[in-house]
């Protein structure tokens, strides 16, 4: 199973604690415009209650060897930053989608590249991963350039790939591999 933490170029990528709960709604609100419009459940609204919820689900997924999601945390200040993790992971056919999401106040300052090198090399060399993806929807030009700047090979396009404000919408299909 996963280690608990993983430090990585000044990030530290941990599960969440309930004691997060009121950081991550603050960081959620503050980017409802950014974030929201791909990720729906990123809303103005969104309060404390849903954060444990979501850390609840976390720890469940964990459990049962389905997810890996974690707090991103500037390691030296531990300011939250934001989420990333291995979802929807394979273990049948070692392979599992990544995601991530920064904060607007740290976008644009490196946070998702890294949180992406430091994830594919736990799921390669901790998880036994061979194939890790990362799905993003046509016009996310800032979480394509993620994928890119990581590394990630761009596959294609798959239409209808995800549901996004409850629309199937087309997705660029970006794989790592070790």
């Amino acid at each position: 199973m996963a280690a608990s933490s993983i430090v990585f170029e000044g990030l530290l990528l941990r599960p969440f604690e309930d004691s997060d709960a009121e950081p991550f709604a603050e960081a959620v609100r503050e980017s409802a415009q950014s974030v929201g419009r791909w990720m729906p459940w990123a809303t103005p609204d969104y309060d404390t209650v849903q954060a444990l919820a979501w850390f609840a689900d976390c720890r469940a997924r964990r459990e049962l060897g389905e997810a890996l999601e974690f707090g991103v945390f500037c390691e030296q200040t531990g300011a939250f930053l934001g989420g990333a993790g291995l979802n929807e992971i394979r273990r049948g056919h070692r392979f599992c989608n990544l995601g991530y999401w920064v904060r607007t106040s740290r976008q644009g300052h490196g946070i998702a590249p890294r949180c992406v090198r430091a994830l594919a090399a736990h799921g390669f060399d901790h998880e036994g991963l061979q194939r890790i993806e990362i799905v993003v929807a046509v016009g996310n030009t800032a979480s394509e350039r993620v994928a890119v700047k990581s590394g990630a090979l761009h596959e294609g396009i798959a239409r209808n790939r995800l549901i996004v404000h409850d629309r199937p919408v087309p997705a660029h299909l970006f794989s790592l591999v070790p």
